[in-house]
């Protein structure tokens, strides 16, 4: 583990700084929308599903950009682009309050996503590989503990800048927490440090680890594992607590419920952190992904009920934490942090892409079929997710 000095002086102050400005720009951006977008569409006689179908195209554009922004996180350095990334989330988010006809107001999310490309947890694993190469999946796990606070500061905060300013103010005010506390933050207090990759020499038999390539079937089984995962929670966000409502749980004990997953999920970064640095990622996600898979037999086999669903919150908060963090850590221990940069931003792009179709693919089913149907269909992504991690073998 990093000495304090090192916090302050050293690489690892990248963790604090990024953890500062991840809370910002999951908080401000990627959070928001729940409660602002009904505001939105209110105020311009839009229907909810157009004004939320902005953060779709938003989430679109990040995935489109990804592979942009990781190969420019190689080259240039998270310090360069994630402070551009945080000015251009800032003209977003002060440009949406004039955005009054629907063409600009795409446009405007669009912007946005381009801005949640290089300023959410893809882009700052990336900064991470790329000042601690190898060696950074530590930093990656201490910093998801500090992003899982993000909707826990995100929500009350935004819900008191509605009552005192409505929803432009509190654009404007989000606008300038990220040029004026995100932008420099990145710019100023980001390692500019790179790590060196050692070339072994010829008959060097002391290599320090195997990878594998980053193309051909490993790669590809790698990025369907976690597209198909990034189907469940995007998709269960959106209409997990209405499920829960519609079972006949008072409104009351659904938002207690919902509140069940972020802590689950500090909680199981927490115990990773803490205890599983030796075990291998792969077998980490595996585990996250079986207890998930468990989670929707307990729903399909006991029922919707106040402790089954507040079991299934924490089991799936759980899980969720623990893919979060081997989103940068399998990669990494597959395919090594040569180019780390350029893999992650390759690995969002069918991720985002997933992310941003899975609410609309869930009301579709939602409204065609039952809540036992969409939730079969989760799982059934979560499995296939499951598998191809299974089929993965170690280099």
């Amino acid at each position: 583990m990093a000495a304090f000095r090192d916090f302050l002086i050293g690489p690892w102050r990248a963790v604090p700084v990024l953890g500062v400005t991840q809370i910002l720009a999951w908080g401000t951006i990627y959070y928001t929308p729940v409660l602002i977008v009904p505001l939105i569409a209110a105020d311009r006689g839009w229907s909810i599903s157009f004004a939320m179908g902005g953060f779709s195209a938003g989430l679109l554009a990040a995935g489109l950009s990804a592979p942009f922004v990781g190969r420019s996180i190689d080259r240039f350095g998270g310090h360069v682009v994630m402070a551009i990334g945080s000015l251009i989330g800032a003209a977003g988010l002060m440009l949406i309050g004039y955005a009054t006809h629907p063409l600009a107001y795409l446009a405007v999310w669009m912007v946005l996503g381009v801005a949640m490309s290089a300023n959410l947890y893809d882009s700052a694993f990336a900064t991470l590989g790329r000042i601690f190469g190898s060696a950074a999946r530590r930093p990656i796990t201490a910093l998801t503990l500090a992003g899982g606070f993000a909707s826990t500061v995100s929500w009350p905060v935004t819900y008191l800048l509605l009552e005192a300013v409505g929803w432009r103010g509190t654009y404007l005010i989000y606008a300038a927490l990220l040029a004026f506390v995100a932008a420099p933050l990145h710019a100023f207090l980001l390692p500019r440090s790179h790590f060196t990759v050692v070339t072994p020499l010829p008959g060097d038999s002391k290599v320090p680890g195997k990878v594998m390539p980053p193309h051909g079937l490993p790669f590809i089984l790698v990025a369907a594992a976690f597209a198909a995962y990034a189907f469940v929670p995007s998709g269960l966000s959106a209409h997990l607590l209405a499920m829960f409502a519609r079972s006949g749980i008072d409104a009351g004990t659904v938002v207690w419920i919902g509140a069940l997953f972020g802590p689950a999920q500090v909680g199981a970064r927490l115990i990773e952190f803490s205890f599983g640095r030796n075990l291998h990622p792969l077998w980490l996600i595996r585990f996250a992904l079986s207890a998930l898979l468990c989670a929707f037999v307990m729903l399909a086999v006991l029922g919707l009920s106040v402790p089954v669903a507040a079991a299934f919150a924490v089991l799936f908060g759980g899980a969720n934490g623990l893919v979060t963090i081997t989103r940068g850590a399998v990669p990494l221990a597959l395919f090594g942090a040569a180019g780390y940069g350029r893999l992650m931003g390759r690995l969002a792009s069918p991720f985002l892409l997933v992310q941003a179709a899975a609410p609309l693919v869930m009301a579709l089913v939602l409204e065609r079929t039952s809540d036992a149907l969409a939730l079969a269909m989760a799982a059934s992504f979560a499995a296939l997710a499951l598998i191809c991690f299974i089929v993965i073998r170690r280099p």
